[in-house]
């Protein structure tokens, strides 16, 4: 029984890191959904001039679109890593606010690609239902709760810290030796922002496809003539 004492203590740590992560985060952090999108129009010539434009275009554009985003904050996520990393556990709980603000930035920015922006309460609700579910979190029975955001985010942030402290207590052991703890950290945050975007990215094309083909199937309005 003692023998569990200190993983059941780091792992305390680590829920509570990651719960006030993303709570910091979900109060700070923000994509300006109508700057993103001019920077999909010059980075990458969509010839969208509103998120619904975004239905028009080819899906494996998305695609690739999407999975560079994620390489990019999948980098991004390394070089942090192997910074703070070279503390060991000194430095692993103040990386974990850092790694939250990163992937969540990279949901967000996920969402917005495939169409949805966050622009009501309702639509944030549903960017915190794919982060979960990037965090491998169903969240599904209570979609109901969504027109409550402010007691709806705390409860999915809950639920995505007592996932999350789980994965990270397994995996991230080895970074409690400093030094070598650097290179370790950079691939823990590495494969740990991919897996989250792979998730994420998985959740908004089954959403985007649904209402792709809604709209598809919407018939056109009758002539006049």
């Amino acid at each position: 029984m003692a023998r569990n004492l200190p993983k059941s203590w780091v792992r305390r740590r680590v829920e509570a890191a990651v719960r006030g992560a993303f709570m910091k985060a979900y109060d700070t952090i923000k994509v300006n959904p109508e700057h993103y999108l001019q920077h999909l129009r010059m980075a990458y010539d969509l010839p969208v001039l509103t998120y619904d434009g975004v239905y028009s275009v080819d899906p494996n554009l998305l695609d690739r679109i999407a999975e560079e985003t994620i390489r990019a904050h999948m980098r991004m996520a390394a070089a942090e890593g192997a910074g703070l990393g070279m503390g060991g556990l000194l430095t692993m709980l103040p990386d974990l606010g850092i790694l939250a603000g990163i992937t969540l930035r990279m949901i967000q920015k996920l969402s917005l690609l495939y169409g949805f922006p966050y622009n009501t309460e309702e639509e944030e609700a549903e960017l915190w239902v794919a982060a979960a579910s990037a965090a491998g979190v169903d969240i599904s029975r209570e979609l109901v709760e969504k027109q409550f955001v402010s007691k709806f985010v705390p409860r999915v942030i809950q639920r995505i810290a007592v996932s999350a402290s789980a994965e990270i207590v397994e995996k991230w052991t080895a970074r409690l030796i400093p030094i070598v703890s650097g290179v370790i950290g950079a691939s823990l945050n590495y494969y740990f922002v991919k897996v989250w975007g792979e998730r994420a990215i998985g959740h908004f094309r089954r959403r985007h496809l649904q209402i792709r083909q809604a709209k598809s199937a919407i018939p056109l309005p009758a002539s006049r003539m």
